[in-house]
């Protein structure tokens, strides 16, 4: 069932109660352990009633609907999201973002991360991967590339904030102007790739900076927005017209900056316009000694936009990828279908027989969702509501795909595929951050999307705990249906896996009573390297566990056992489907017998209990 179309006819979600079903456990693999769930089956759904069934702890697969039962459940499933304006990018997914930024811009050293990836991935299988190397690095090894990476952005930092301090002692003493807003100065590596152009037997190129450029630039933009009329700024601009070239603008930088250079232990000369630090020689190790900011060893320089550098007497070229995101509606696309079989035997090893067309259809592809076409007036983004597939292309070539849908007030997350020969670039990650950063810009379209959904998390389970590196977070309480900040339900579940998250005494004592997790810990048991995805797993595999696992209960207790206040449930007022047919269920009693009216009523307190009063009125609970 592919994606409705939008047009001016009525909508309405129609649902099929599939009743308690009992499936193995995707997350724990445990033959002793069940996942119990409500199902339901979506004819037709309205992105309005999704998004509240969402904020209930219903999740989609395909056309099918459900909700873990987590009081029996092996694994307790909790809904987390976060609100985009809050997000705060952790070190490592600051890292991903960069190496991103590295590949496109062609400094990425890409056998040195794949020497990193093979590593991690002998770590896990207690094997070694011989990759140009005797052996793979120990964890320590990788800690003390991460702790370098971390001491060279310090650097970087510290040697472009040396920059801007020059530029405004130079603003202050009149040798650049001062009426103008001046850009602030950035330092970066220079890759080993354009070394190896450079003609330097003595010195080692470290890394450079541009900012002449940029300040030259600004002047010139400060120049022509001067109107004819005002003599006086108009002059003043004028005098420093012949001192405005980025040359002479590094040149007087480059003297103002050698004493701090020469403290760091390496040189600095301007070079037709950069700003270029060099060490002695190559691979020199650098102390740490001004104000303890620590200087690589080994460092590369993001180009400019274009690709180009002018570093030294010479022009070299380094050829930038082209990165591509695209935003398509749901539909099947036989290379988007080449990618997830790829995926799913290369990484999580599927049998070939299993990942059919049919079945990526049925899980990834239909959707029950209307689409909302956008309207102009602020409620609905330019892409419209429904469920999309948001492709990631490098040079043409499809490296990912994230499966989402776009719903009134969130974006939520449903699985992502990728490139296994991309696994360096951390594609689970890197989609994340672009989805959070995709709620946060359309904002501006629709002023109700706020949050990022990344579906459950199962503190259970450590291959699911990495969701709450995304912070700050919230967890769905399964009790009241109120969301309650990560940080304090933490302690709950440090527990027990199924916890009423919104006890009122542990919201009132939270932040008194329940330790408090510095970003340090929570990246390093969270933030795990080696997962990538922000997937959920299917609870709709094929058509053999739609059919044959429908629990019947009669070995359960059910809901009315569990819940007192089952029998004053008011189900008058359910919308039932009968035969094309729209009635209230009060309707309906009255020409129906005693023995299938209780039928009738028991299910409909189920149902009722499961997606609340609001949408039982709301949606059509279908009977044939």
């Amino acid at each position: 069932m592919a994606s409705s179309s939008s047009s001016n006819t009525p909508k309405e979600s129609v649902v099929v109660d599939c009743g308690r079903r009992r499936t193995s456990c995707g997350y724990c693999r445990s033959p002793r352990h069940n996942s119990i769930s409500h199902g339901m089956w979506a004819h037709s759904l309205t992105v309005y009633d999704y998004q509240d069934l969402l904020d209930r702890g219903w999740r989609r697969s395909g056309c099918f609907l459900y909700k873990p039962e987590m009081e029996r459940t092996c694994c307790p499933s909790y809904t987390i999201r976060l609100k985009a304006s809050d997000f705060v990018p952790s070190k490592e997914q600051l890292r991903v973002s960069r190496r991103m930024q590295r590949f496109i811009d062609g400094t990425l050293d890409v056998k040195r991360v794949d020497v990193l990836e093979d590593a991690y991935t002998s770590k896990k299988s207690e094997s070694f991967v011989h990759h140009n190397f005797a052996r793979p690095m120990s964890e320590e090894s990788l800690a003390a590339v991460n702790e370098e990476e971390d001491e060279v952005e310090k650097s970087l930092h510290y040697l472009s904030d040396q920059i801007d301090n020059v530029i405004h002692f130079l603003a202050e003493k009149g040798e650049v102007p001062s009426g103008i807003q001046l850009p602030k100065a950035s330092v970066r590596k220079v890759s080993q790739g354009k070394k190896k152009l450079l003609v330097n037997g003595s010195e080692d190129l470290l890394y450079s900076s541009n900012i002449a450029f940029q300040i030259a630039a600004s002047l010139k933009r400060a120049q022509s927005s001067v109107k004819v009329g005002n003599d006086s700024k108009a002059s003043r601009v004028c005098e420093k017209e012949d001192g405005s070239s980025p040359k002479i603008i590094a040149e007087k930088l480059v003297a103002s900056l050698d004493p701090t250079a020469k403290n760091f232990g390496l040189s600095i000369r301007a070079c037709n316009g950069h700003i270029n630090f060099y060490a002695p020689s190559k691979q020199v190790s650098l102390s740490k000694s001004v104000q303890n900011a620590p200087v690589p060893k080994m460092c590369r320089m993001k180009h400019d936009t274009g690709g180009n550098c002018s570093i030294g007497p010479q022009h070299c070229q380094v050829k930038r990828k082209k990165l591509e995101i695209r935003l398509n509606r749901s539909s099947f696309d036989p290379e988007e279908f080449a990618l997830y079989r790829r995926y799913q035997l290369k990484v999580h090893n599927d049998k070939p027989e299993s990942v059919t067309e049919n079945s990526y259809r049925r899980f990834l592809v239909d959707t029950p969702l209307f689409y909302v076409s956008p309207t102009g007036d602020s409620s609905v983004p330019p892409c419209g509501f429904g469920s999309f597939h948001q492709q990631y292309l490098i040079d043409g070539q499809l490296v990912a795909v994230g499966v989402i849908d776009i719903l009134p007030t969130c974006l939520s997350s449903k699985y992502l595929f990728w490139d296994p020969d991309f696994a360096f670039l951390s594609l689970g990650k890197y989609s994340a951050v672009q989805e959070i950063g995709w709620v946060k810009q359309n904002q501006v379209y629709c002023h109700s999307l706020q949050y990022y959904y990344l579906g459950y998390y199962i503190h259970s389970c450590s291959k699911m705990r990495y969701k709450a590196a995304y912070r700050p977070s919230e967890l769905l309480c399964p009790l009241r249906y109120e969301w309650v900040p990560f940080d304090i339900a933490r302690a709950l579940l440090d527990r027990r896996p199924y916890a009423v998250l919104s006890d009122s005494s542990i919201i009132q004592n939270g932040e008194s009573s329940l330790p408090q997790v510095t970003d340090d810990v929570m990246e390093r048991q969270f933030d795990d390297v080696g997962q990538e995805d922000v997937n959920d797993v299917p609870m709709l595999e094929d058509e053999e566990m739609v059919e044959s696992e429908l629990e019947c209960s009669d070995d359960e207790p059910d809901l009315e056992t569990t819940l007192s206040d089952e029998a004053e449930i008011d189900v008058s007022k359910v919308l039932l489907g009968i035969k094309g047919s729209r009635v209230k269920y009060k309707d309906l009693r009255s020409v129906i017998g005693p023995k299938q009216r209780l039928e009738i009523e028991s299910q409909l307190q189920r149902y009722m209990k499961v997606v609340g009063s609001v949408l039982s009125e709301r949606m059509v609970y279908s009977l044939g």
